[in-house]
């Protein structure tokens, strides 16, 4: 349930259908634009042992904004101390700031911030590259180093919910390589403003892992949320939340409940975050217990609209889930190029979605993302032979094989 005194935003639920999915021979169609926030830069290099140069993290940047994905998570201003890969995030904003890589659409660029100092940080980052710039960092394309902004997002384009997920297509017929390119997201008009910068702010669903994560409580980890906050709104700044071990904790089990997970979201909420991402950081989750949680969100006042999912592919279920969320009418899913990421605190937790599987199960399913699912998988193979390790993705290994043929 919502907090005491907690209005919440309204869920849109005017010609919402809802299908109960059985076994047949018709492939799922999910109609309408999905959103795909590529976290492999941050999310997906944080946790890498091998230490990773600022070259190779804005060649990786560089050949993600031309796949046409439009939200990436470039950095982290935490201390180095505690996440080393994350050292040069003040670099990394320096050069997206001044030299945007070429894409083709405007890209909103996100960067966590644990605290108050984090956030300050970035500010003075943003204020050296362009000199009184900082309260607004999403800037007119006449300035002399200014990127381009974002479209508008899913949730402030689309009123009503998705049409339901259905059709008669063949469900062996393999989809193209670009699939899902023949009808691409156009960029609002807005779009012509130039490139966005976002922060991102985290906290938990369980006791347990914030103190082991922040060293903190929930309720203290949600007042210092409310101090970045109010600084970003300040200066004009959007903010996405994460609500971490949303379908299962490492130190409190698999069962989290649902009933938590939407009060801590609302509160995120509450305080003026614009968009909540919750994760099944560990990969706990199964279908079943994400249509609970979903419908304990949907319960508490949460509109879709104002969520995202996120999904570690522990025990290969991240798929199934995203199936679920978009039964659920959700339209923003977190992924990572190649599979990468995990988590320092849940032990045996792989890593995220990954970008090209996630992508090709859209577009088999008939979803619109923009994303060149080929340039995904040729990225997803670079990345991982740069790290030295094994490409996660089922789908842009397949992809490459059947061009080597």
């Amino acid at each position: 349930m919502a907090r005491s005194g907690f209005v919440p935003r309204l869920a849109r639920t005017v010609g919402q259908l809802r299908i109960n999915r059985r076994f047949s021979t018709t492939s799922c169609q999910c109609a309408g634009e999905v959103r795909i926030v590529e976290v492999g830069p941050r999310d997906g290099l944080q946790n890498e042992k091998k230490s990773i140069s600022l070259e190779t993290k804005l060649e990786l940047i560089r050949r993600l904004a031309q796949t046409g994905v439009r939200d990436i998570e470039a950095g982290s201003f935490v201390a180095p101390k505690w996440v080393p890969q994350m050292a040069n995030s003040a670099d990394v904003l320096n050069h997206l700031l001044g030299h945007p890589p070429s894409a083709p659409y405007p890209i909103t660029y996100n960067y966590l911030v644990p605290n108050l100092k984090g956030l300050q940080n970035l500010l003075r980052t943003a204020d050296d590259v362009m000199p009184g710039t900082a309260p607004n960092l999403s800037q007119p394309s006449d300035h002399p180093k200014a990127p381009r902004t974002p479209p508008v997002s899913p949730k402030e384009q689309q009123e009503a919910e998705p049409a339901p997920i259905t059709s008669t297509d063949d469900p062996n017929e393999m989809p193209s390589d670009t699939s899902g390119l023949n009808e691409p997201v156009k960029p609002a008009s807005s779009s012509t403003l130039g490139n966005q910068t976002e922060i991102s702010i985290f906290t938990a669903a369980t006791e347990a892992f914030s103190q082991a994560n922040t060293n903190c409580s929930v309720a203290e980890s949600l007042e210092r949320c409310k101090e970045i906050v109010a600084l970003a709104k300040s200066h004009e700044i959007r903010v996405r939340g994460y609500v971490s071990v949303a379908l299962g904790c490492p130190y409190e089990g698999p069962d989290v409940a649902p009933s938590r997970v939407a009060e801590v979201t609302a509160s995120l909420l509450e305080m003026g975050v614009d968009e909540v991402s919750v994760a099944d950081t560990t990969g706990m989750g199964t279908a079943p217990r994400t249509r609970n949680l979903l419908n304990a969100l949907s319960a508490a006042g949460i509109a879709n609209q104002d969520l995202a999912l996120h999904f570690h592919d522990t025990f290969g279920q991240a798929l199934v889930n995203v199936v679920v969320g978009l039964e659920h009418g959700i339209r923003t899913f977190d992924s990572s190029v190649g599979g990468l990421g995990g988590c320092p605190y849940s032990k045996g937790a792989t890593g995220n979605v990954a970008t090209e599987d996630l992508v090709y199960c859209l577009h088999s399913l008939g979803a619109t993302t923009g994303i060149n699912v080929e340039k995904m998988a040729k990225i997803g193979a670079w990345i991982t032979s740069q790290l030295g390790r094994e490409n996660d993705s089922r789908a842009g290994k397949a992809l490459l094989a059947r061009h080597r043929t």
